[in-house]
């Protein structure tokens, strides 16, 4: 089937709107069974408008009811209308989805430790591993093969999928999501070169602290502290294929797009965005609020700000930058042009 079902059953219109704040207007007594996109949307499914080019297939989708922004809700259909019909779909999305199954208790072809702190309800799938001495919160799933360390302490209803790797020590806060071969607590790149320009291993016996309801994409690297900690703040949500480096703080709320990278020590600022492919050198500081474009590279400490290029520069001007650019051959001929009535002028007062 199409879209986002629950299992547990059916929800009033009604209900769900007091659920994400928005206004009924149509029938609220009508049930939806799950969520799905215009076009492929069923006749117990709730769709979304966020863009008015959209408004034709709207009018031809066969879902029950629709979330629609104000400008919007003189259309003659069921609608939950809503200032932020994107934020309400995914709250709405939320009633419905449910993470893969995983019954609770420990498979008999996973491995527990010695000494660890299991909730009761939670679920550890088969051959998953869970090292001796860690604590482990109600609700949580550790999916098969996915490998938890020794001494880790992870907290309420997480998901761990299958070959996430958690290595010793670190510490997971609630509801935390953590992809397919993210790997957690891998050693920090960090070498001594002696005289001959050998490159000593510098141990890592730091740790990563990863905060309440983050979540890590697939196959992403954190790389545990030198000494201290790595440090995922709050609410942080980092796609797949991101390379975060040892002693990194990321601050609350921040968002970072796939293939980027960030140095070791470098700190990087509340409700941050780093686009696909950023790279961010180490011992920087990134402000809070800073957005830096796809494939930029960071070489200095920013401020509160825009940013885009290589090297970084504010928006505005790298856009000037990359306008000029794009006119450089022409530029090129004028410039030409201009050297040889130069030279005309220069032969004309010489001949005078």
């Amino acid at each position: 089937m199409t879209g986002i079902v629950d299992k547990a059953g059916a929800i009033r219109l009604g209900d769900l709107a007091e659920r994400i704040g928005a206004k009924v207007k149509g029938n609220p007594d009508v049930e939806i069974l799950g969520v799905g996109p215009l076009r492929e949307a069923l006749p117990s499914h709730l769709s979304f408008l966020a863009d008015g080019r959209y408004l034709p297939e709207l009018m031809e989708s066969r879902a029950a009811a629709f979330i629609v922004a104000p400008s919007f809700e003189n259309i003659d259909r069921n609608l939950l209308v809503c200032a932020n019909p994107y934020l309400a779909m995914a709250l709405a999305a939320q009633r419905f989805a449910e993470p893969p199954h995983l019954p609770a208790g420990i498979d008999g072809s996973a491995h527990v430790g010695e000494g660890c702190e299991l909730a009761s309800d939670v679920s550890v799938g088969p051959l998953a591993l869970v090292g001796s001495g860690c604590r482990i919160g109600r609700g949580t799933r550790i999916y098969g093969g996915a490998i938890v360390g020794s001494d880790v302490q992870i907290g309420e209803d997480c998901l761990i999928y299958p070959r996430a790797v958690i290595q010793n020590g670190c510490r997971i806060g609630s509801r935390v999501i953590i992809h397919s071969g993210a790997v957690i607590g891998s050693d920090g790149f960090g070498f001594a070169p002696d005289e001959r320009g050998r490159h000593v291993k510098i141990p890592q016996v730091g740790m990563v602290q990863i905060d309440d309801d983050v979540e890590i994409g697939a196959n992403s690297t954190i790389d545990r502290a030198t000494f201290g900690k790595t440090w995922i703040q709050r609410g942080t949500k980092i796609d797949n294929l991101v390379m975060i480096g040892h002693n990194v703080v990321v601050g609350e709320d921040s968002i970072l797009v796939a293939q980027v990278g960030i140095s070791g020590s470098t700190r990087v600022g509340s409700h941050v965005v780093l686009a696909g492919q950023a790279g961010i050198s180490g011992h920087l500081e990134i402000g809070d609020g800073v957005r830096i474009g796809a494939k930029s590279g960071v070489h200095t400490s920013l401020p509160a700000g825009d940013f885009s290029g290589i090297p970084a520069m504010p928006h505005k001007e790298w856009a000037k930058t990359m306008a000029v650019m794009r006119r450089l051959p022409q530029l090129r001929e004028e410039l030409r042009g201009l050297r040889a009535k130069v030279r005309e002028l220069e032969d004309a007062l010489r001949g005078e």
